[in-house]
């Protein structure tokens, strides 16, 4: 069995996706981005998501790809090509590596940019990953060191009881990119907790 027809095999997974065409750069962004801010991935163009092998112009897919991954992913995300052919049918493999600058961040549209994660063969946007993080039977937790502006969220929410982004923001003299990563990064590791139900989000001691 060939690597192609292996990654077929195995379905649509945390690292692979499937996409029959691409034809809306904000959509495959999301899944660009979805697997630079995990663990990298690959997605399969030409192969629909029962596992058929339909083939696709490369050259044509290539286009809209390279478009969405430097012009729609914040920070644009490196990628790479490959092209696997099949029974007179060519597939295009697009890798994307793990990334070293997390995270990105997709544009829905205009002044609206979303992180996204791969949760199993679903890219999800990143509050919602954390709540399946924290929800999990057995979450992975880490306790790290803390710089002083996680430590500021940490005392002020001991006498708190919620903080919002925007809050963090004005206390800390950050900008929203940098107060969002240091949050996310505080509920992913176990220190806060997410509350993404209300009109505004905001966050707990856990």
């Amino acid at each position: 069995m060939d690597e192609l027809q292996r990654l077929i095999t195995y379905g649509e997974n945390d690292k692979v996706d499937f996409k029959q065409r691409v034809t809306k750069p904000d959509k495959i962004a999301r899944t660009i981005v979805s697997f630079a801010n995990t663990r990298g991935g690959i997605i399969l163009v030409g192969v629909k998501d029962n596992g058929y092998v339909c083939g696709v112009d490369p050259e044509e897919e290539k286009h809209t790809i390279q478009l969405a991954a430097d012009f729609y992913c914040n920070p644009p995300v490196p990628i790479s090509y490959e092209e696997v052919e099949q029974e007179d049918r060519t597939v295009l493999k697009v890798i994307i590596p793990e990334s070293s600058r997390k995270p990105h961040f997709a544009k829905l549209k205009e002044d609206d940019w979303r992180g996204y994660v791969r949760v199993n063969d679903t890219s999800v946007q990143t509050s919602r990953m954390v709540n399946k993080v924290l929800e999990s039977s057995t979450p992975a937790f880490e306790q790290l060191p803390l710089n002083r502006h996680e430590l500021s969220v940490i005392d002020y929410l001991k006498l708190h009881p919620r903080i919002t982004l925007r809050q963090f923001m004005k206390m800390a003299n950050l900008s929203e990119r940098r107060a969002y990563r240091i949050m996310v990064k505080l509920v992913i590791h176990g220190y806060l907790l997410l509350h993404d139900k209300e009109k505004e989000e905001f966050y707990t001691l856990v």
